[in-house]
């Protein structure tokens, strides 16, 4: 039995991964900083909270990480870990690098120290690249991140592809374009327009408030992304790859989309406000993933329509749940 590490297992990534492995029939450890504390909701939505054995672990601590690693002893290490939100990170821009880069760079090294072979698994982001135009980004593509997230983010980055060459490490990093899903929290854009759009259509006066809805980014579904995660940690050379739909659409056009699967009209409850506007923002993100289907049999199964149409669902669900416990 395959035994793996995953840190930030209480996210939507870490939860999907976490059953994607036990279905495979890994023995997962999931780590969390505080796994006392925390709530693991995403683990028990998805139903295997009792499966994954959960253990506290800081990243941004070098001992805190080797002796986690010496206990566990992981075949395969997926650091999911480190602030997750561009639009924070322009507030607590100290806290997104440290626990993006340092921790990286504290799982790398404590590998090293440990002498043992594990297999390294990295969340890379497709904010390092910035704003390519209409361009899609591949692997050769450079740097021009354009938020204190992808700052972090490339440097972990390099960190991995140094690591790699200097130690000869499996590490490998994985690229993602935006991907989504119901275990979403409401701070990211699109539950949040997806949970504003189902209490509209049933029966709130809200109106919904956004940034710049002219951006343009590729959406997937997250539970495809995870499986391109563990796909990159079988294969016999370690290696950085772009993973997307390689469909563009419009913030507008996925508003569009939510409002129209609950039946209204989004112009009619949705307007943007400039203040809301990050500093430095990418106007469009394109990418390509061929690599990713050449060398890893990988590519999207879902599309943005997709995406929208199954959070939508789980969202009227979870609102009708609500109503019969009220109810009750």
């Amino acid at each position: 039995m395959k035994r793996a590490l995953i840190c930030g297992v209480s996210g939507q990534d870490g939860a999907y991964l976490a059953k994607l492995l036990l279905e495979k029939g890994y023995e997962v450890y999931g780590g969390s900083r505080d796994a006392q504390m925390s709530s693991f909701t995403n683990l028990k939505r998805l139903g295997i909270d009792k499966q994954v054995k959960l253990l506290s672990i800081s990243i941004n601590d070098f001992r805190s990480v080797l002796q986690t690693i010496l206990k566990v002893r992981p075949d395969e290490l997926y650091n999911l870990a480190g602030q997750s939100s561009v639009s924070l990170s322009f507030e607590q821009p100290v806290e997104t690098l440290e626990s993006i880069s340092v921790g990286t760079l504290n799982l790398l090294e404590a590998i090293r120290f440990s002498n043992l072979p594990i297999r390294f698994y990295n969340a890379g982001s497709s904010e390092c690249f910035g704003d390519t135009g209409s361009m899609a980004a591949d692997e050769m593509t450079p740097f021009r991140p354009r938020s204190p997230y992808g700052v972090a983010k490339a440097a972990a980055f390099w960190q991995v592809a140094n690591y790699r060459e200097a130690y000869r490490l499996h590490a490998s990093t994985g690229i993602l374009f935006n991907h989504e899903s119901p275990l979403r929290p409401e701070r990211f854009v699109t539950q949040k327009i997806v949970a504003a759009a189902c209490r509209i259509a049933k029966g709130s006066p809200e109106k919904l408030v956004l940034g710049n809805i002219d951006i343009a980014r590729d959406w997937g579904w997250a539970p495809d992304y995870v499986m391109a995660m563990w796909l990159m940690l079988q294969q016999e050379q370690a290696d950085d790859y772009v993973i997307a739909t390689g469909e563009t659409n419009k913030l507008r056009d996925f508003i569009q989309v939510v409002f129209d699967s609950v039946g209204l009209n989004w112009k009619e409850h949705v307007y943007s406000d400039q203040s809301l506007f990050r500093p430095t923002d990418i106007i469009e993100g394109h990418a390509d993933s061929a690599k990713a289907r050449l060398h890893l049999g990988w590519r999207a199964s879902h599309n943005m329509e997709d995406v929208v149409r199954m959070m939508v669902q789980e969202k009227v669900k979870a609102l009708k749940e609500q109503s019969v416990k009220v109810i009750l």
